[in-house]
């Protein structure tokens, strides 16, 4: 079972994630409405739309990272502090 601060880590990363996602639809929504479609795909508004898509690749993956390597140094500082107690006790 994760411990309280562990899960509201998790789920505080994961609202972020979520928020940064409907940031990128708002603004594709207004590109959207910006730059109609036109014949083709390779105009400004498809570099515009992959840009917000790379911005949020970006983003997700750094929080999930960061969010990996603090439970990582988390579980690394509780193992360490019940070995000292198990050793302390012995």
């Amino acid at each position: 079972m994760k411990d309280t601060g562990t899960t509201r880590l998790i789920d505080t990363i994961e609202h972020a994630e979520h928020a940064s996602l409907e940031a990128v639809r708002s603004f594709l929504d207004t590109v959207n409405g910006v730059f109609p479609r036109l014949g083709g795909d390779d105009g400004p508004r498809r570099k515009i739309i992959d840009s917000a898509f790379k911005m949020t690749e970006q983003l997700v993956s750094t929080s999930t990272g960061l969010a990996k390597n603090i439970l990582d140094v988390t579980e690394k500082a509780l193992s360490e502090g019940d070995e000292k107690s198990t050793s302390s006790t012995k």
